[in-house]
This record gives structure tokens, C-alpha cells and sequence, in this order.
């Protein structure tokens, strides 16, 4: 029989009343190495330009580029070492509007910046509430290489406390 470990008690620290319209937030410094590009690649998107040193020279990128969907995952990664693990997040409902806009290569320095778009009560769960934000992945030369706007449900302060 195999026993499932259950999760530490955490601390949480931000609930949906923490994200009013407006807010920007600034987190994460994340190093893309070889080895997680082709590791994440050969299990998930393994396209040759993502793979083998050759083929990605002849391609669009000219060098081995990481996947976009890894760095959506690198991405959430970062979301949830700055604020979503010590969140009373709930989910989402979704991803919208995702761009790759430039490639992410080996050496790259990648960082998110989170803007909060618009917060409102759940209508059908009056203990929760929405928060559409727009993320944007940066490089370390400060140059977008990825945008999405997304929704994310969290538990309402006051319901907390009741």
C-alpha cells in the first residue's frame, strides 16, 4: 500500500484582496542551462531545433532555443516561488493571449513581471475572488520574450477570517 504524504501546514500570506488593478509585481531570476532545454524537450516538445545543436543552426532560431512551453513552465515556476505557494490561490480557469515573442536560449537569465488588469468577487462563490493579470518573461537584457494574460481564482481574506 502505497502512502501518500500530505502537504506541510504553510503559511499564507496573500489572499485576493492583495492584488488590487494596477499592481506590478517583479520577481524571479532563473538561468536557462543546456541541459534543462534538451532534458524538457526530449521528454516534451522534442522539434529538432530544440534538440540537436545542427539542426536548430539551419532553423529560424539559428542556435538550440528552449521550447515556449518551457518557458511557460519556467514561468509558473517563478509564480510560485514568489507569491502563489504562500497564496490562498485556487486555481485558474484559464491561460489567454499567450506570445512567444522572441527565442529563449541556453545562458539566458529569465525574470517575470506581473501586472495586476482587473479584480472582482466571484459572483458564484461569494468566499473567493478573481484576478486577471498579464505576465510578461523577460531576458536579462530586459527584452520581452513572452506575454499571456490569464485569470486566477483566490480565497478572499474575509472569508478567511470568518
Amino acid at each position: 500500500m502505497t502512502t501518500i504524504p500530505t502537504a506541510a501546514p504553510r503559511e499564507i500570506l496573500y489572499y485576493w484582496e492583495d492584488f488590487p488593478v494596477g499592481q506590478v509585481r517583479e520577481f524571479g531570476h532563473m538561468p536557462v542551462t543546456r541541459e534543462a532545454v534538451l532534458a524538457f524537450a526530449h521528454q516534451f516538445d522534442p522539434q529538432p531545433f530544440h534538440t540537436d545543436d545542427k539542426a536548430a543552426e539551419t532553423s529560424v532560431f539559428g542556435r538550440l532555443a528552449a521550447s515556449g512551453w518551457h518557458t511557460c513552465s519556467m514561468a509558473m515556476r517563478m509564480m510560485c516561488d514568489d507569491y502563489l505557494l504562500q497564496s490562498s490561490s485556487l486555481g485558474s480557469p484559464g491561460i489567454d493571449n499567450l506570445r512567444w515573442i522572441k527565442p529563449v536560449y541556453p545562458g539566458d537569465t529569465l525574470s517575470v513581471r506581473l501586472t495586476v488588469l482587473a479584480a472582482r468577487p466571484m459572483a458564484s462563490r461569494p468566499t473567493a475572488g478573481l484576478v486577471q493579470s498579464g505576465w510578461e518573461m523577460l531576458n536579462q537584457h530586459g527584452e520581452v520574450v513572452m506575454s499571456m494574460q490569464g485569470w486566477n481564482m483566490f480565497g478572499r481574506r474575509e472569508a478567511a477570517a470568518a
